[in-house]
């Protein structure tokens, strides 16, 4: 009976010993898995800094200078930072642009119109523009949504702008304001002398 005993005590501790060392296992490979995970993370992240140091570097070559609007709102105050470009006139004629229409606030909206984003761009815009990349067997297609962002509004801008044949900033400028035919209305003579003090203030 004492044998028995034994040899079931000496079972349990076997068994006790095989399943502790098991776990020991499963353990050192979890932290083996998270150290490694760190390590991509780390490596990651190293990336990622090296790219946001060229973005810096061609935002660097690319803008001369970072002006700031400060706006005092019932609610509180904000500022907004706008840039002017370096020796491109299409990059000064732009920021005037995008001054003009919002005081260079890529969250700006204006209800009556639906206009949205740092160019004010309206939902008639947006189907222009996916009418225009239809015309030419381009598959890309925008949203109205990708009004609030900078980088789309202005790829819409330069659509828009290309497509119609518009070359003098004037031309550009009347046009963005009044539609295609906006150099012809006089109602946009006087966006026209906001924009040409912006490029020259």
């Amino acid at each position: 009976m004492k044998k028995i005993i034994l040899w079931m005590l000496f079972f349990c501790l076997f068994w006790w010993a095989v399943l502790g060392l098991k776990n020991s296992l499963a353990e050192t490979e979890e932290q083996e898995r998270i150290i490694e995970k760190q390590k991509t993370q780390t490596t990651i992240d190293s990336l990622q800094n090296v790219i946001d140091s060229l973005q810096l570097q061609i935002d660097t070559i690319q803008y001369e200078s970072i002006d700031t609007t400060v706006i005092h709102w019932p609610w509180g105050r904000e500022e907004f930072y706008y840039f002017k470009y370096k020796n491109n006139n299409d990059g000064d004629l732009l920021s005037a642009l995008i001054f003009v229409e919002s005081s260079d606030n890529d969250s700006a909206y204006r209800a009556c119109e639906d206009a949205v984003g740092c160019l004010q761009i309206r939902k008639t815009m947006v189907d222009d523009i996916n009418r225009i990349l239809k015309r030419r067997g381009i598959s890309k297609r925008y949203t109205y949504i990708d009004r609030w962002s900078r980088d789309r509004s202005i790829e819409m801008f330069n659509i828009y702008k290309n497509y119609y044949g518009l070359e003098t900033p004037e031309e550009i400028a009347r046009c963005w304001n009044g539609g295609p035919r906006g150099i012809n209305n006089p109602a946009t003579v006087g966006y026209w002398e906001k924009v040409k003090n912006q490029i020259n203030s």
